[in-house]
């Protein structure tokens, strides 16, 4: 296989980053568990199918600020306000999944998608393909994983403030500032010719939120706390669950079938993370779309390594790897 057509299953063929010589990956143990027929007939990718789920996620949004909005007495908004602000966070999936160019088959629809859903949660897709083209390049490298610049908690305390989230936006502030600056030059994942690009997606980003908070303070609105910032601050630490269940607890080596977790879990999380908790299959495949990650599941299941059955066993798992001073 070469370094052209690896790069085309890494990024879900998106040209700009198989053309920079730095994304290049390399063949990764665990990819033959499926053959190059079956791997080209999941790997189709089409509008439709992206579009629709969009349509149900944005819809679930807005049926969060209607609940916040009714939720009498003043107590019941709490649990309206986690409930919105979970479907808020998880509009991290939709942009992890565009960067990748495969819950679209239009270029151009993936990168909007991206941008918008990323720009909802603090990320910019901009900056974040080329991050998590080096996560896939280097899963679990402790020298070169991007990912793993945070460290895994090696204690119950450090698992704690993970969990919280605070360590998420600190580095998410820091990032976008970086992005904004060019501070982002010199880092391995960024070729020159990508910062500019970076700079403007990082201020087209602070103006929206600049344009957004102008427009509260000129209504005397405290609408984008109270549906927005308010309720994704207080799901952080769901969506911390989710994904620090991913690789935490797996093998540190270049083995897909045993670096990363997939978790079982509730539908509603599944839709909602629009298939991530499939995350070993994911990785092994990264250019199949996101709805048929459950076929990729049932065909490898049996060749998984670390796979829980909801995010109450994995995180049952890490503790007691954590207990052992297994990190």
């Amino acid at each position: 296989m070469t370094a052209v057509q690896i790069d085309a299953e890494t990024q879900g063929g998106d040209a700009d980053v198989r053309a920079d010589p730095a994304m290049g990956t390399t063949a990764l143990p665990g990819r033959d568990a499926l053959d190059r027929a079956t791997l080209a007939e999941l790997s189709r990718k089409s509008d439709g199918p992206g579009l629709l789920r969009l349509a149900g996620h944005l819809a679930t949004i807005g049926l969060g600020m209607l609940a916040v909005a009714a939720a009498e007495p003043i107590w019941l908004k709490l649990p309206a306000m986690l409930a919105l602000g979970f479907a808020w966070t998880t509009l991290f999936a939709p942009m992890h999944e565009c960067v990748h160019a495969t819950p679209f088959a239009s270029r151009r629809l993936n990168r909007l998608v991206g941008w918008l859903t990323g720009a909802a949660v603090g990320w910019n897709a901009t900056y974040y393909r080329r991050f998590h083209a080096w996560h896939h390049r280097y899963t679990q490298d402790p020298e070169n994983d991007p990912e793993l610049a945070l460290p895994k908690p090696a204690n119950l305390r450090a698992y704690l403030i993970r969990l919280s989230g605070v360590p998420y936006y600190v580095m998410q502030m820091r990032d976008l500032w970086r992005c904004a600056t060019g501070g982002v030059a010199g880092l391995p994942f960024i070729p020159a010719r990508g910062i500019a690009e970076i700079q403007r997606s990082a201020w087209a980003q602070i103006g929206l939120y600049g344009c957004i908070a102008a427009a509260a303070i000129a209504a005397g609105s405290w609408a984008p706390v109270v549906y927005w910032l308010l309720p994704m601050l207080i799901a952080q630490p769901l969506m911390r669950w989710i994904l620090l269940a991913e690789h935490t607890g797996c093998s540190e080596d270049r083995n897909g079938l045993t670096n990363t977790r997939t978790t079982r879990t509730l539908w509603p999380v599944r839709f909602l993370m629009w298939n991530m908790p499939f995350h070993a299959e994911h990785h092994l495949y990264p250019s199949v779309p996101y709805h048929a990650l459950p076929r990729v599941h049932a065909l490898v299941k049996a060749r998984l390594a670390v796979l829980s059955d909801g995010y109450v066993e994995a995180h049952g798992d890490i503790r007691r790897d954590i207990a052992a001073g297994g990190q």
